[in-house]
């Protein structure tokens, strides 16, 4: 039976709903506080690249969008560590055929409206902002802001894809016994650039993410199909290395210069881009629960999560595979539905939250160690040698169909191999030895039965 389904965000987790949901029937009306990007440019609160993994592209296939995408991405086979001296060092994510995808979140979001709109029944109203929901009726009052005119539009079911700043877990607030935990980070980022060179070519290695890891704070970069890299420093707001110690263009010198030297050269818009460019916050968001009555939230409306582990987007594509797939096993049967959605989902998303601070540390503060190095060289060689029972934890996360919350699991039961292996006396000079092996050979036989 066709449903009259509302869509708050157009997004890419709301247009990706807005496909689902029309090929199953349904007339659907997406409503975007925002001005028609394709019209407007893209206008983000994050601008930041986006890293599709095996999650996304699993969703886009089930809509038929992945060579679509495809023809926007850049394939990231691993990362490019940057040492204070200017040493690089490269360490593959996975297998030699497995990427990360480097993708404009802008261009991405574009093509999702753009093919959403070709299907069968689906509507897209920009410049509707969502000022009040009344939850018996599932009536949403939507407001312009530039003709100061407002609307109210009713629907049998309704979902929140409108970000992390979600108005419609807003008012889902005042409901009762609705749990919200909103953290910001102490930590910041800001947007810089490293430029195509006069012919149009990357002037670093143009298929992976580059990480100048400084402990405390640090800059990657990801390549873009005009040969440019959306750089991005994370750093605290206050502190030592912080923004707050750079209110001067001979300070950005001179901050840049010390901890990028390298990176320096290349980025010759650096002080302008950096002055110009906001100081955009970081915030985790954990709430419960996701539905109320016909409404529900999912994406970054339900779990936002800082993005070090590039699973905020997959994680929300998955969210409407999965609830693609529970429509499919209920029959429709809305109710029933979303009740299983939130209680199935809730677990992995609180997962991905602690795994992408987690993956922060790693980032920031392990990757430029030579003893952290070593041990994913361990992990891997575990991995490759025992590949039925024994994955890394960055492939549970990224290059499989495990749950977050199971991949969290057997990665701290992991950890706790990986420390015993790095304990023994001199394993630099052993770690490609049998005695690792037969190590993990037994810790497999005991954990993995």
């Amino acid at each position: 039976m066709q449903k009259n389904i509302a869509i708050v965000g157009a997004g890419l987790v709301g247009s990706m709903l807005a496909c689902y949901l029309s090929r199953r029937g349904h007339k659907v009306s997406v409503y975007e506080r925002r001005p028609d990007m394709r019209k407007a440019g893209y206008i983000g609160g994050r601008s930041i690249n986006l890293a599709l993994s095996h999650r996304g592209w699993k969703a886009l296939k089930g809509v038929g969008l992945q060579e679509a995408v495809s023809k926007i991405s850049i394939p990231m086979k691993g990362r490019v560590i940057h040492d204070t001296n200017g040493g690089t060092a490269f360490f593959p994510y996975g297998k030699e055929d497995q990427a990360i995808y480097s993708v404009s979140r802008g261009e991405l979001n574009k093509i999702m409206v753009i093919e959403a709109e070709k299907m069968k029944d689906v509507n897209f109203h920009f410049d509707q902002r969502c000022a009040a929901i009344d939850f018996n009726s599932n009536t949403i009052t939507l407001y312009n802001d530039n003709t100061r005119e407002d609307k109210q539009v009713q629907a049998d079911i309704l979902f929140g894809a409108d970000g992390a700043f979600s108005e419609v877990r807003y008012e889902m607030q005042k409901t009762p016994n609705f749990n919200l935990m909103q953290q910001h980070e102490e930590y910041g980022y800001k947007e810089l650039e490293i430029p195509a060179d006069k012919n149009g070519g990357h002037v670093i290695e143009k298929n992976a993410l580059h990480i100048w890891p400084r402990k405390s704070f640090m800059m990657i970069a990801l390549p873009n199909l005009d040969g440019s890299f959306t750089v991005t420093l994370f750093a605290p707001f206050k502190g030592e290395n912080s923004f707050d110690t750079i209110k001067t263009e001979a300070q950005a010198e001179a901050y840049f210069q010390r901890n990028f030297p390298d990176a320096v050269p290349l980025m010759p818009k650096i002080k302008h881009d950096f002055f110009t460019n906001p100081t955009s916050s970081l915030v985790t968001v954990k709430c419960f629960p996701w539905k109320h009555q016909n409404a529900c939230l999912l994406g970054d409306a339900a779990h936002a999560v800082v993005p070090f582990y590039g699973q905020g987007m997959n994680c929300g594509f998955e969210d409407v595979q999965e609830l693609n797939t529970l429509l499919d096993a209920t029959g429709e049967n809305w109710d029933d539905t979303l009740n299983k959605f939130e209680l199935q989902r809730k677990p992995n998303a609180d997962a991905i939250a602690d795994l992408a601070l987690y993956n922060f540390v790693e980032m920031r503060d392990l990757s430029g160690r030579e003893d952290f190095q070593l041990r994913l060289k361990i992990e891997k060689k575990i991995a490759q040698k025992f590949a039925d029972k024994f994955m890394t934890h960055y492939a549970m996360v990224t290059f499989s169909d495990l749950s977050y919350n199971e991949a969290k699991k057997r990665g701290e039961q992991q950890s706790e191999l990986l420390d015993k292996i790095m304990s023994i006396p001199g394993i630099e000079t052993k770690w490609d030895g049998d005695e690792v092996l037969t190590i993990a050979e037994r810790w497999i036989a005991e954990n993995r039965n």
